[in-house]
């Protein structure tokens, strides 16, 4: 595997087979190595080689790693064990003699954050920040890209949010965001940014944003918690994960997703996409 791109050594993009790692693939564009779980879902970049490996399994994600630089790490699949999924991960990427890590966490990472997935990102961090290598943390606010889904089928946003507000980023802004940093990651080493679209978002502002895009009428019902999680009892799903639905909207109400900041600018030289631009042009 000899691939090597902007002469910064091998960088190898995990979850190329994603949403954002697949966007980041397609824009950094040249030769680097795909590491996917599947080989059938890695995008098509001329010059790029695939590796298969999952974050649990220690060994192939060494032996994927091997010669690599720089690493850019999406974060696991929610599941209840994926702190130790990324700690498996980083440790094989350290034992691969990887240098650099770019990794995306979650806006307010923090041992006691009220999202309670971005807990994960915190013990994530706190991993890499151990674990020798260099470091950028790409810490991102809710995806604006998936807000029509929280939609019901009655056109209602429903949700314990109350009048929060979050600063939501198209995940295109992200990629161009990760982009400038693998580009040039030496630049970047031991930061951490704090990527978010241009405005703070209540969900009625939501709501009323993809009423006008789509034609569709659309609403905001804030909720309590216990009608937040009776309304969400019938999907069964584990109560680890309905804990983490309903606290990103308490996370919203707390206030933990309005900061607004700069970050996406200065990396990827424009301006944030606006939600209303982002559900325009999909």
């Amino acid at each position: 595997m000899e691939a090597y791109n902007w002469g910064m050594g091998l960088i190898v993009v995990t979850g190329a087979g994603g949403r954002l790692g697949g966007r980041v693939a397609r824009k950094l564009g040249g030769p680097m190595r795909l590491l996917v779980r599947d080989a059938a879902r890695a995008p098509d970049v001329a010059g790029a080689e695939t590796a298969v490996a999952d974050y649990r399994d220690g060994v192939a994600v060494e032996r994927a790693l091997a010669g690599a630089e720089t690493v850019f790490m999406v974060s696991a699949a929610e599941t209840p064990d994926r702190v130790d999924e990324h700690r498996s991960f980083v440790d094989a990427a350290a034992r691969a003699g990887v240098r650099r890590l770019v990794y995306t966490s979650f806006m307010g990472a923090a041992p006691d954050a009220t999202f309670t997935l971005a807990r994960d990102h915190w013990a994530t961090e706190e991993h890499i920040r151990r674990s020798g290598m260099a470091f950028t943390f790409l810490r991102d606010n809710l995806y604006a890209d998936f807000l029509p889904f929280l939609v019901g089928e009655d056109g209602i946003i429903r949700g314990p949010a109350g009048n929060g507000r979050a600063a939501v980023v198209a995940q295109d802004d992200i990629a161009d965001a990760a982009v400038a940093v693998l580009r040039d990651p030496g630049a970047h080493a031991g930061r951490t940014y704090d990527l978010t679209g241009p405005q703070a978002l209540s969900l009625a502002e939501v709501a009323s944003t993809i009423s006008v895009t789509t034609g569709r009428e659309v609403r905001y019902q804030a909720e309590t918690l216990p009608e937040a999680y009776a309304s969400r009892a019938s999907f069964g799903a584990p109560a680890w994960q309905v804990d983490a639905w309903v606290s990103t909207y308490t996370a919203i109400a707390a206030g933990d997703l309005a900061p607004i900041t700069d970050d996406i600018e200065r990396l990827s030289g424009h301006p944030a996409t606006t939600l209303m631009e982002l559900l325009k042009r999909t």
